[in-house]
């Protein structure tokens, strides 16, 4: 709907963000969001309320490449220009944001629940030298870590599981904490002339603190504190206490959303 009216599309910006001046993407009474920053962004584009649903909420100083947000349009607001809107959008958000797409989709489109895989990326600066292009989207862990090792207990955690033991405790009180981990793989890349450790995962739906869960878990086997059986145990124990700590949030990226071909195309 927007306002009384049926929605006849749905507006979807694709998006940028760098998350450290950023609490998180909700919006938040009294804090900065990216939400908030984006819908009083539309609202004084296309004068009037906006409602606005994303692909993955992300939490305060996570970063994002490839963010969706979807809005409902109104029969009026059809023959926008894009170009014009685009710009509009770009002269109106703050430098911590991208705007980097337009797209129209269905009216009864969602950038949540039409997202049929998520990815993320966490990059870690691992060694004595402080990380200089990467300072503010990884985290500088001060020694060795074990990638071969990280990535094979990383296994255990692909398939469909319960992750209750990856997920922030209070989040988990009577919901239901299954998911779908498609892939998950640790490597070491080159970003920017330095060496970094990355950890990839793709996955249907994630929960609140799951990615940064599971790297700190990894990180436990990479540092030699822990074998790759522990992770597997961790997963099997269905308690928070039972995995790793939680990793700082700098380190974590949202990279891409996938959805079905077709449904979204150029506004």
């Amino acid at each position: 709907m927007v306002g009384d009216a049926p929605a006849q599309a749905t507006l979807v910006i694709r998006l940028g963000y760098r998350g450290e001046g950023f609490c998180g993407f909700a919006e938040q009474p009294g804090k900065r969001t990216v939400a908030g920053e984006l819908r009083r962004a539309l609202e004084c584009a296309l004068r009037r309320p906006c409602e606005l649903t994303c692909a993955g909420r992300t939490d305060a100083g996570v970063h994002a490449v490839s963010q969706y947000v979807s809005l409902p349009m109104a029969a009026s607001e059809l023959d926008l220009s894009a170009d014009r809107l685009r710009r509009s959008l770009v002269a109106l958000t703050p430098d911590d944001i991208s705007v980097s797409g337009l797209f129209r989709a269905v009216p009864d489109f969602s950038a949540r629940f039409d997202a049929q895989m998520r990815r993320y990326r966490y990059r870690i600066c691992a060694g004595d030298a402080r990380p200089v292009m990467a300072w503010d989207h990884a985290w500088w862990y001060k020694g060795v870590l074990d990638v071969a090792s990280m990535d094979e207990a990383a296994q255990a955690l692909v398939g469909e599981h319960d992750f209750k033991s990856f997920c922030k405790a209070s989040s988990a009180v009577d919901k239901p904490t299954c998911r779908y981990v498609s892939t998950l793989h640790v490597s070491e890349v080159e970003e920017a002339s330095e060496r970094l450790v990355a950890i990839d995962i793709e996955g249907n739906a994630f929960l609140h603190n799951m990615v940064r869960t599971i790297v700190g878990t990894l990180v436990e086997v990479g540092r030699g504190h822990r074998d790759a059986a522990w992770v597997a145990a961790a997963l099997a124990a269905r308690d928070r206490a039972a995995a790793g700590p939680c990793a700082p949030a700098r380190g974590l990226t949202f990279q891409a959303v996938d959805y079905l071909p077709g449904a979204l195309v150029p506004w």
